[in-house]
């Protein structure tokens, strides 16, 4: 997030003289919007139309954590990007609270960098009903 800032403060500052009603009606309707987006961007149970998703495929590491990782590289770097080079304010506000709501989803990715195996094959399935994941070893 403080990256993100840095960027758009240094390439267009902040002019907050753009903040009028029109754009604080928006901002909670667009993060209402993105947050669904955000879950389908994971993958989304459509039986139950759930929030929270989760994938019953085993995993190598590396795709489990790209799944996790995808919402934040995309609606909080994409769009970021977006932001900055479109000097859209409303842009940046969403993107920064796109960030901080995959914080759920980068302590899920420092979770499993910290798990180390000595065995030659593991497979990462998300955990079917707590936040989080289990390793199968072989």
């Amino acid at each position: 997030m403080a990256f993100a800032f840095w960027i758009y403060d240094n390439v267009n500052g902040f002019d907050l003289d753009c903040l009028s009603w029109g754009f604080v009606v928006a901002l909670p309707v667009l993060i209402l919007c993105l947050s669904v987006l955000h879950e389908l961007i994971h993958g989304i149970i459509w039986s139950s139309f759930s929030p929270y998703c989760t994938c019953s495929n085993p995993l190598k590491k590396w795709q489990y954590l790209l799944g996790v990782a995808m919402p934040a590289f995309v609606l909080g770097g994409g769009v970021a990007a977006v932001a900055v080079m479109a000097n859209q304010l409303l842009l940046f506000f969403l993107t920064e609270y796109m960030i901080l709501s995959g914080g759920g989803d980068f302590l899920i990715i420092l979770k499993s960098m910290l798990y180390h195996t000595d065995k030659q094959e593991s497979v990462y399935c998300d955990h079917p009903y707590e936040c989080g994941f289990v390793v199968f070893e072989k």
